[in-house]
């Protein structure tokens, strides 16, 4: 058995892990790579191996890293089953429409303004999703037959809550090869206990030799989550008090859904004033939607606050979801104090690129920052300090503050990641993938110190490496 490591290497995006046995390759994410433009228009555009090699592939969430290039894959001949869980097959089939219509829109942009040049094609179009849509196969955690599911004859797996978005799920694997059994464990990306909303991850039950795991914070670790609360509440009086904006980049996807219930559930307590908030991401809102049908992944502190179905939650009355493009300016010229969400998390396109523009430059305004932002993206340059920034191949001075609330991360951090670690039984090598190399090294030197008997590798892009 080889595995392969044709994306998340040595970087947090880009999701693809190969595993090849007997003839049949089984691929671990499809995800897009975010980063530099060229590098990532050059990368999402090809993929590192034949599509027609890929027999079939288990998708652990549907954030774009670990999703956006199933439609490349589909186009290029793959026709195999992608299995996910319900939730996760719910919400890829938005964000990958999503991010056909944000492709064919770009090109049609800088189509217009490349006169005499070749015209840019989309990398895929909606009718490509619908066809990896055609290909979804949905498995939940509580499947029959002891929770395993069965793909050839000689691969089965289980998926276990990862607690890191709606429907994400670590993949514990069986893999028969040559009369012998091997385990193979794959984190996906891992939550946080007291995570907002989401469960808890839950813990492979089954002995693994070896496990591929996400390590983006790697060397850090967070703040207790329910600080983030007396944050937000600081954050939002000053606002208040200087008739500020508080500009949110944030993910469509799981960071959304996370404030507005800190938001609200800060109104509920009138722990803060009830200023008026924007969702403006049209996607957000759809994803909101989706939340109450997959009402039993929610933690308990949820449902005590909102009850069981979770709709009381996403809906108040100064929360507003913004739909139209020209409803999203007209915030622009709009007086504050008020906040406004706005997609993309890495401010790397979407409506949040226009709130920055207009609003970056005010010294009363705050831009928080509430997730991880990868290399050369605005966000990272924006967290970073860099002034000024380019937006819209514009520089603007920031003035703004920057605020940064790491406490909300939905990754683990050092801790969480070693106990996860040591807490699979029979363990031996270790993979250490969805994270930067400083991250990466700092805990390998961690772990091989803690867990002594276990090989750590931090594999490099195209990295193969025999099971």
């Amino acid at each position: 058995m080889k595995i392969t490591f044709w994306g998340a290497a040595k970087n947090v995006t880009g999701s693809k892990h190969l595993i090849e046995t007997q003839g049949f390759g089984l691929l671990l994410d499809c995800g897009f790579y975010q980063g530099k433009r060229t590098d990532a228009n050059q990368q999402n555009r090809n993929l590192p191996f034949e599509a027609k090699n890929i027999n079939a592939v288990i998708l652990s969430h549907a954030h774009l890293d670990h999703c956006g290039s199933l439609p490349t894959l589909v186009k290029n001949g793959f026709t195999g089953k992608i299995y996910c869980t319900p939730a996760t097959a719910e919400i890829a089939e938005l964000i990958l429409l999503d991010s056909a219509n944000i492709q064919k829109h770009d090109c049609e942009y800088y189509n217009s303004h490349l006169a005499g040049k070749e015209p840019i094609a989309p990398i895929y179009a909606q009718e490509d999703v619908r066809r990896v849509i055609e290909c979804f196969k949905t498995v939940d955690y509580f499947s029959s037959d002891g929770g395993w599911t069965r793909i050839n004859k000689n691969i089965r797996f289980k998926f276990y809550d990862a607690g890191h978005i709606l429907g994400s799920a670590a993949v514990s694997l069986e893999i028969g090869e040559n009369g012998d059994v091997k385990n193979l464990a794959f984190s996906g990306d891992l939550g946080r206990d007291e995570l907002p909303i989401l469960r808890a991850p839950e813990n492979i039950q089954e002995a693994a030799q070896t496990l591929i795991m996400e390590c983006t914070y790697g060397n850090r670790t967070h703040q207790p989550m329910p600080q983030i609360f007396g944050k937000v509440k600081d954050i939002v009086k000053t606002a208040a008090r200087k008739k500020s904006k508080i500009i949110v980049p944030a993910f469509s996807l799981g960071r959304t859904q996370e404030l507005i219930y800190i938001l609200h559930l800060l109104i509920k307590q009138k722990a803060i004033p009830k200023l008026p908030i924007y969702i403006d991401t049209p996607l957000g809102d759809k994803i909101t939607k989706i939340f109450p049908r997959h009402a039993r992944l929610f933690d308990n502190d949820f449902k005590r606050e909102f009850g069981d179905d979770g709709n009381a939650a996403f809906n108040f009355n100064n929360l507003k979801y913004v739909q139209s493009a020209a409803e999203s300016k007209s915030l622009n010229g709009k007086s504050g104090p008020f906040v406004v969400v706005a997609g993309s998390g890495m401010c790397e396109g979407g409506r949040i690129l226009h709130h920055l523009k207009n609003g970056i430059g005010n010294a009363d305004n705050i831009v928080l920052i509430t997730g991880f932002q990868a290399e050369n993206t605005l966000g990272r340059k924006i967290l970073e300090g860099q002034n000024p920034v380019k937006i819209f191949d514009r520089e603007y001075d920031v003035r703004a503050k920057i605020t940064v609330l790491n406490e909300l991360s939905a990754h683990a951090d050092r801790e969480d990641l070693l106990n996860y670690a040591a807490g699979i039984k029979g363990l031996n090598t270790l993979f250490l993938v969805h994270t930067e190399a400083p991250q990466a090294e700092a805990f390998a030197q961690i772990a091989r110190q803690s867990l002594p008997n276990i090989t750590v590798n931090i594999p490099e892009f195209s990295q193969s490496f025999e099971l």
